[in-house]
């Protein structure tokens, strides 16, 4: 698969760390706006560790890369985490990042687009946005882990929520046992 990784200024590098550990075999383009690098170089201790084979971007405001035009043929994008600021700039229709016209590429031309917001709680422009992205084709997949398969390390807590990413994307993997077989 041709995917599309964004990394917004919301807390929660650790996701966005262990969604591109889980990307192996897949050509994954990166891009992390410069508060989603301020947050992960707190967050991680120094910062994401991109496997190698990731094409990165530096968040510039360019629309000189491949997965801002329609005629590219990117399959998937997941906006993780996702910042309520992206959210509303791209359901508010502005594209002034690339980050937000990447996203407004996935949604005209009927790709799947994830944002997986780690913000709470949620104010009522919040829902009203992610009503508006939903209506517009996206999912919207909050980082709420799941605690069926017990998790007793936060990496396990976090892979709760990346297995659902990696669902969402179409992508295989083992990181979480299916329903009704958590234990």
């Amino acid at each position: 698969m041709k995917l599309v990784i964004a990394a917004t200024g919301a807390s929660g590098a650790i996701y966005t760390q262990r969604l591109l550990d889980n990307l192996r075999g897949h050509e994954v383009h990166f891009i992390a706006s410069r508060h989603a690098r301020e947050v992960a170089a707190l967050e991680l201790t120094g910062g994401w560790r991109v496997p190698p084979d990731v094409i990165q971007y530096e968040e510039t405001g360019s629309m000189m890369v491949p997965f801002v035009s329609g005629s590219a043929q990117f399959e998937a994008m997941a906006v993780i985490p996702a910042s309520m600021g992206t959210m509303g700039r791209v359901a508010s229709g502005v594209s002034d990042t690339t980050i937000a016209r990447a996203a407004d590429v996935f949604l005209k031309e009927r790709r799947k687009l994830i944002f997986v917001p780690r913000e709470a709680p949620y104010n009522l422009i919040h829902l009203r946005n992610m009503a508006a992205l939903v209506e517009a084709g996206a999912v919207i997949l909050p980082a709420s882990p799941s605690f069926y398969s017990r998790p007793t390390t936060i990496e396990q807590l976090v892979d709760t929520i990346i297995a659902r990413v990696l669902d969402h994307l179409g992508v295989a993997h083992s990181l979480s046992k299916r329903w009704p077989n958590a234990e």
